[in-house]
């Protein structure tokens, strides 16, 4: 038995501000880069079309509205012309690509949710996820997500999943997708995430948090695991202090987060890219992964299935379902 050995990227960029045209094309054109240098799977953070809403963690909601409705204006379709563009380069240059978008709501104009695609080889969505539960003041963005896209997609480099950002904090969600047989984990992230404000000369606890939950991936479930964190640029970092002037010391004072590998045994592995923008690589062995199940396999040996169980709903949420059978409609004479 033998599994792939493949290149992976991490792009560690930031999005053209709350424009999504620009970002797609941004995008298009580091898969392109990405692709040359010979990756297989490619990955982009939490919400990167067109940004992740940084500034919920500062301004009061009240104050919040204009900004809503524009992150609303460019967010994105799943089935929509700009995730098409990117599975039709998929097709095209015969790689994997994992993208964090702000996904609309085709039954709601006011409804997001933090969402990723996993695009095959050949430009099919293979896994379609949305957050299933936003955190602390990512709930004045995004609505719930659902189970439907906790799935794990066999491909031609090993079974891919992914969780964004808390999500890799959840037990529970985590366990789903290695019982799933994940050889490679992505975990996409925000910028940066503050739970109180930054003080100067202070210790970012996010990134250490970060890696904690990554690792923690990475040795429960022997995988390999990608962190993907989005870059906050200086374009970005000077729209939000406009925007938000008494907050601007703040703006400054924000780290950024860091995009790394960990490999099944828990330790980093290739490249790490945190104050610059750029693409992360790392050649990811499955095989390695082999030995490290032999002493704790939480899917195999190392689980009680007659003592634990654990069930999963996979069902797509909708707002309504309609019952109508075709016979009883009533014809209506046109004029």
């Amino acid at each position: 038995m033998s599994f792939p050995v493949s290149k992976i990227a991490a792009c560690h960029i930031a999005p053209v501000w709350l424009n999504t045209a620009a970002t797609i094309e941004k995008a298009i054109a580091w898969i392109r880069e990405a692709a040359d240098n010979g990756a297989q799977l490619i990955c982009f953070p939490e919400t990167f079309v067109p940004c992740y809403p940084v500034w919920t963690q500062f301004k009061s909601p009240v104050d919040n509205g204009k900004l809503f409705q524009k992150l609303c204006e460019q967010s994105l379709y799943v089935n929509g012309p700009e995730i098409f563009a990117i599975q039709q380069l998929c097709a095209e240059l015969k790689v994997l690509v994992c993208l964090g978008f702000n996904e609309r709501s085709r039954s709601s104009v006011g409804c997001l949710w933090n969402s990723y695609v996993l695009i095959s080889d050949d430009g099919k969505i293979l896994a379609h996820h949305k957050k299933l539960m936003p955190t602390f003041f990512e709930k004045l963005i995004w609505s719930h997500g659902d189970g439907h896209g906790l799935e794990v997609c066999d491909t031609k480099i090993g079974r891919i999943g992914a969780l964004i950002c808390g999500e890799n904090t959840n037990p529970l969600a985590k366990y789903s997708l290695i019982a799933q047989g994940e050889q490679i984990h992505i975990s996409l992230w925000p910028p940066f995430f503050l739970t109180k404000r930054p003080e100067e000369g202070e210790e970012d606890g996010f990134g250490h948090a970060t890696m904690i939950r990554a690792a923690c991936q990475a040795f429960e479930g022997k995988t390999f695991t990608v962190v993907c964190s989005n870059f906050f640029d200086d374009a970005a970092r000077e729209f939000c202090k406009a925007d938000d002037p008494a907050n601007a010391d703040a703006y400054d004072l924000v780290g950024q987060s860091t995009t790394l590998f960990i490999g099944p045994d828990g330790k980093p592995i290739g490249d790490v890219l945190k104050d610059e923008e750029g693409i992360a690589y790392c050649t990811f062995d499955l095989n390695k992964s082999v030995p490290c199940k032999q002493f704790q396999d939480v899917a195999g040996y190392y689980q009680r299935y007659d003592i634990f169980k654990l069930t999963v709903d996979r069902t797509p949420s909708v707002p309504v379902t309609f019952l109508e059978e075709a016979s009883s409609k009533i014809e209506y004479p046109s004029p």
